[in-house]
């Protein structure tokens, strides 16, 4: 084993490398190093990982912790596999907890009765595998879904819901929190700020259900509420919208005093209001508009920086009338246009090959077109697919063929500055050491703050000293293991003389100078 690290050709070789660093901004780029749209260095690609009525994992309720840990690792692996870097699990389905919560039972959705222990701790689980393989854990939770059925004596008699029946309201079916009565309100962000304190995940996410979604014939009985607590607002719409308004803005607030790296991110129903409604719309004509029926105020929410990052559900295929995937795209770009605010789209997974409402979702290409359009437009910094399920069934082939056109590369997620603009500084010692099994890297941590590392390789011969503004060198990314960093270079071709380096990442993926070394053959 020969361990090469030759000054001359080291210093060299780190000369063009840093040359080629975007320091040379205003200076034209030769065509071969033109950064490639379907390859992009930073996207955000998640799956939504659904907890309620076991929709995906659990697969079913009764399983041993064994058989739990086992399919959750199998989702995890599956976004390893398809070369996503983030997992969206959903951890507060319906006013429950997949973690011992000192406030809410734990959800009937992991042993068939709210309350039954599953014998191990679901998120921490949850965030050291989704950490190992270095995804971001962001923790879906539903802020105001007390139950799918209407029995409010199903729930635990310790449930806070039965302490306090007034909180509850029916309403198509099922049972809901009150959104106006401010105890309400604190006991969702307390809820939530549970898990935020006691766990080490990436974001907190919230996706379209706010006021419940209207159900013809039925009146979502606030009126007592508005009149207690209404004074100041000319109309129980406006009342309702404050609401929602007060849990964002206060939510906001307790994660970044608490954890100021943590994401808040929401997902809601793609149209905020039809253009003939409001002016500022989209030009949609959809049935549903989130700030007159959800009272969820999406785009001031990102105006008013109240979130870090927003996936609107754009769950039609490009070219529908009603709602156009081609035109609601671009006018959510125009909201987060000048804002810290990220822009991921919601990928409607569920619908190809089986929705008959567009003849599109028969087109196998139909998500793969949808991250064509996405990448000319810049404010788009990601995608994620409901649900993981549909995601593994690959109807069609579609999820195969998106990934074979636009998953080729790993990628690291988007950096926020708004939240940390620092880098952590570069690693120290690299090395490359040739094995029978491939090239062995091996480095130092220098920052404290740093959380993983990236690793890309060029091969010498190709003379590629272009600067790795896309993923074309991009070998992997992982999680730091604190103090001495191995990794095992399989693909490596015995005869080849390579260029590695590895930069560092802190927790809100803030990259640090690269640190190249060569290995020989």
């Amino acid at each position: 084993m020969k361990v090469w690290r030759s000054v001359g050709v080291l210093g060299a070789a780190l000369g063009l490398l840093f040359a080629a660093l975007p320091s040379t901004a205003g200076a034209a780029a030769p065509a071969n190093c033109i950064a490639d749209p379907s390859t992009p260095l930073r996207q955000f690609r998640a799956s939504w990982v659904a907890s309620v009525v076991n929709i995906d994992w659990p697969s079913r309720t009764g399983l041993t912790a064994a058989q739990q840990q086992a399919e959750l690792v199998g989702w995890f692996d599956d976004a390893v596999r398809q070369k996503h870097n983030a997992v969206v699990l959903q951890v507060r389905p319906t006013a429950d907890a997949f973690w011992p919560s000192t406030i809410e039972p734990w959800s009937q959705y992991l042993t068939g009765q709210q309350g039954g222990n599953p014998g191990y701790d679901p998120l921490a689980f949850a965030v050291a595998e989704a950490h190992k393989r270095n995804l971001e854990l962001h923790a879906w939770f539903n802020p105001y879904r007390l139950s799918m059925g209407t029995n409010l004596d199903a729930l635990v008699p310790e449930h806070p819901a039965r302490q306090h029946p007034e909180w509850v309201v029916t309403y198509g079916g099922k049972l809901y929190y009150n959104p106006g009565i401010p105890a309400v309100r604190k006991l969702v962000e307390d809820a939530i700020m549970d898990a935020v304190s006691r766990y080490d995940i990436d974001g907190v996410h919230f996706d379209d259900y706010f006021y419940p979604y209207p159900v013809a014939g039925q009146v979502f009985d606030d009126a007592a509420t508005y009149a207690q607590y209404g004074e100041g607002f000319p109309t129980l719409a406006e009342w309702r919208r404050n609401n929602i308004n007060l849990l964002i803005q206060e939510l906001q607030h307790r994660i970044k005093a608490d954890k100021p790296w943590v994401k808040f991110g929401i997902s809601p129903f793609a149209v905020w209001r039809n253009a003939a409604t409001d002016p500022l719309g989209s030009p949609t004509t959809a049935g549903v508009q989130t700030y007159d029926d959800l009272a969820a105020d999406t785009r001031r929410w990102v105006r008013e920086e109240w979130i870090d990052y927003i996936v609107p559900q754009v769950y039609w295929a490009g070219g529908f009338a009603a709602a156009d995937y081609n035109k609601i795209v671009p006018w959510w770009a125009e909201q987060v246009r000048g804002t810290d605010v990220h822009l991921y789209i919601g990928e409607a997974t569920y619908k190809v090959g089986t929705s008959t409402q567009s003849p599109d979702w028969s087109d196998p290409a139909e998500l793969s077109d949808h991250l064509a359009f996405d990448s000319t437009i810049p404010e788009v910094k990601g995608n994620i697919y409901f649900s993981a399920k549909d995601v593994r069934a690959d109807r069609l082939g579609a999820t195969s063929l998106l990934n074979s056109k636009w998953y080729t590369r790993p990628a690291l997620v988007p950096a926020m500055p708004s939240l940390d603009s620092r880098p952590p500084l570069p690693v120290n010692g690299l090395r490359a050491s040739r094995l029978s099994t491939g090239t062995r890297l091996q480095w130092r941590a220098t920052s404290a703050d740093t959380t993983s590392y990236a690793i890309y390789r060029r091969d010498l011969a190709a003379g590629d000293w272009c600067a790795d503004n896309d993923a074309r060198n991009l070998l992997a990314t992982v999680r730091t293991t604190g103090g001495q960093q191995t990794f095992t270079d399989t693909t490596a071709v015995k005869g080849h003389h390579y260029l590695y380096s590895v930069t560092a990442l802190d927790r809100t993926w803030n990259q640090s100078l690269p640190i190249p070394t060569i290995s020989l053959g």
